[in-house]
């Protein structure tokens, strides 16, 4: 019996010190300074979206022609505003949907992973909610692009209020404040984002401040908060009601961001927020449009701006396009957040990804997402030139990322949290008709805009599956070719090579599986290290792993390791500092005296394979152009050993 045979094989999970999760929302202290500090953040990060779509969801309604110019009418779409901030925001989204937290952390990738765990005794729906929930995840893109290019447009539009002469300064001047944004993305928003919060205090002040000087001119305009003008209007104009949803979801834009965010705020911020400053103002600053339309019939053409007196117009233009481009920021910083966590979960191939604070590791910067999307962004401005056009091609992105929440959210009450089924029908299926009537309207837009988030969403689509169904594959070709590695060291250490001082740490996608390296390095070098680890990292659908889950490793004989490290989707990988854990259980690793050995391989896609031969090779491409793994896993890189191997797939 070999003395890898004799040892006694046991896995050991090692115990430490629980992970701080950052971004754990339930464990945020309470405190009524943190308090007050969180609901100030979540003002700033989580509201700016939703607080500037005062800037143009009247507009685009009573601008559409489709609404008869009355005072009744007004009354009718002032309530239907106020309703559907109540029933989507309010009631879904801070009282249903906030519950569902994924350990502590909310967001469409999140809700997706709690709803995947819940059904996953069920293969079969597993894998149909993981295609719906991605797609959705692939519309948020389409959404990144639509909504900062509306936003600060609509801000910089403002300017033709000011003077007609000014018309052609908007695009240009749109153009460059969003390359500006965009630019200083690389220095990390650590510097600036203190001031976030107080600006959009200060944005929420003067909207609510004009919202009640006209009010005061018209009190009466208070009484369409009452849900009959709404069911008037509808029962009167069913038509007219179905097409102008599609404007009118303008109002709850930002509303998912929210629940994104919860991780960052914890629910209590977000909900006082939300109650005490966000919702009051907009309903003032909705219903001071409503009365100044009442008394100038000719401010349909823009209702916001022209709130203003002449001497503030000037500064509440500065101000607008300062409180868009911070719901810009929020956006962009949540892209490069949810990219992350798809490469994590292996439907997108690994990025270069740079940490822009030495404190907070969700800050991060990832250049491909940042460009990309600034690429997009320029062609959306250039394509639609006007806050207009572009609400046509608003709407459908997001409507059916609502639709796309609310199943989810069914699965995870109904098979996570085993609530009866006829409450789980009720409670989601109000929502879910709600969200389709808006999703239903946002179709007839499809050919005036709508098309161009969805292709956006499609193309991310089938980058994001072809990357997925890649990878199986890859696993498929590796699989059929690997040996065990218990036996292939067992018949090693028969006649053993030449043995050399350090650590030499195998990474291998299979537990349990010999590496390609470990083989290329037998064969080239014709030694082996004094200890060896044999690693798989895995990524789980849970946001955090703290350190006591970590690892998980078993002794294999002769100074052999068999390691698995765990990370959840929202973890930031560093293998070096994973492995020191080792330290006290047998395994010493000496920084300078390891080397990480990493396989290259070279994919060389098949006719008749497992793909249609264009996707493979799109996958090739994709695979070739990932980031190298080193850079992923913070391998240091004088130490790192790749060699190369060729795959079929």
């Amino acid at each position: 019996m070999t003395c890898a045979q004799a040892v006694k094989r046991r896995r050991i999970r090692l115990l430490s010190v629980l992970e701080p999760a950052p971004g754990h929302g339930e464990t945020v202290s309470a405190t009524k300074s943190s308090l007050t500090a969180l609901t100030l953040g979540a003002i700033g990060v989580v509201y700016g979206d939703i607080g500037t779509s005062v800037l143009y969801a009247v507009k685009e309604v009573f601008g559409s022609g489709h609404v008869p110019f009355t005072p009744d009418n007004v009354f009718g779409i002032l309530s239907i505003f106020f309703w559907t901030l109540t029933t989507i925001v309010s009631v879904k989204y801070v009282t249903l949907v906030l519950k569902a937290d994924n350990h502590g952390e909310g967001g469409l990738v999140a809700m997706l992973a709690l709803a995947s765990q819940s059904v996953k005794d069920r293969p079969e729906l597993r894998r149909r909610l993981l295609i719906v929930g991605i797609f959705g995840t692939c519309l948020f893109y389409g959404d990144g692009v639509i909504t900062p290019a509306i936003s600060v447009l609509s801000a910089v539009e403002g300017l033709e209020v000011v003077s007609p002469t000014f018309k052609r300064f908007v695009i240009p001047l749109t153009l460059v404040i969003l390359f500006c944004l965009f630019a200083v993305q690389k220095r990390g928003t650590a510097g600036i984002g203190k001031f976030f919060g107080p600006i959009t205090v200060v944005w929420f002040a003067v909207i609510s401040v004009l919202g009640l000087y006209h009010i005061a001119t018209n009190p009466s305009i208070l009484w369409a908060m009452s849900p009959h003008y709404a069911i008037l209007f509808m029962w009167d104009f069913p038509g007219i009601t179905f097409i102008i949803l599609g404007a009118v979801v303008l109002c709850v834009t930002g509303g998912e961001a929210l629940y994104a965010d919860m991780g960052h705020f914890g629910k209590k911020p977000i909900r006082l927020a939300w109650f005490a400053v966000v919702m009051p103002s907009l309903t003032l600053n909705y219903f001071g449009q409503g009365a100044l339309l009442l008394a100038n019939p000719d401010a349909v053409k823009n209702p916001f701006f022209m709130m203003a007196p002449d001497w503030a117009l000037l500064p509440l233009v500065i101000l607008a396009t300062m409180a868009t481009v911070i719901a810009s920021q929020a956006l962009i910083s949540g892209a490069f957040s949810v990219t992350k966590q798809v490469i994590q979960l292996g439907y997108l191939p690994r990025l270069q990804v740079l940490h822009t604070s030495v404190t907070d590791m969700g800050q991060i910067y990832m250049p491909f997402v940042n460009w990309g999307l600034f690429a997009m962004i320029v062609l959306a401005v250039g394509m639609f030139r006007s806050s207009s056009n572009l609400a046509g091609a608003y709407g459908i992105a997001v409507c059916t990322d609502m639709l796309i929440t609310t199943v989810l959210t069914f699965y995870v009450i109904r098979y996570g949290w085993k609530l009866p089924l006829a409450l789980c029908l009720g409670a989601t299926g109000f929502f879910f008709m709600v969200d389709f009537a808006f999703w239903a309207s946002n179709l007839m837009k499809l050919f005036d805009g709508g098309w161009f988030p969805l292709a956006i969403g499609g193309a991310i689509f089938t980058l994001m599956i072809t990357w997925h169904d890649g990878r199986s594959l890859m696993r498929e070709a590796l699989q059929a070719d690997a040996f065990k590695l218990n036996e292939f060291l067992d018949a090693v250490f028969i006649a053993p090579p030449a043995r050399v001082d350090g650590t030499a740490v195998f990474l291998t996608a299979e537990n349990g599986n010999v590496p390609n390296a470990l083989l290329h390095n037998l064969k080239h070098n014709k030694v082996l290290h004094r200890q060896n680890l044999f690693v798989t990292v895995r990524s789980h659908e849970i946001p955090w792993i703290g350190l006591d889950k970590r690892l998980e490793f078993e002794p294999l004989g002769h100074d052999c390791w068999q390691v698995i490290v765990n990370y959840g989707f929202k973890n930031d990988p560093d293998l070096p500092k994973a492995l020191a854990q080792l330290k006290g259980h047998g395994c010493e690793l000496d920084p300078m005296n390891t080397s990480y050995f990493l396989s290259r391989d070279i994919v060389i896609p098949t006719i008749g394979g497992g793909m249609a031969t264009w996707r493979e090779k799109l996958f090739a491409q994709m695979h070739h152009n990932a980031s190298a793994a080193a850079e992923f896993l913070n391998l240091p890189t004088n130490a790192v050993v790749e060699l190369g191997s060729k795959i079929e797939i």
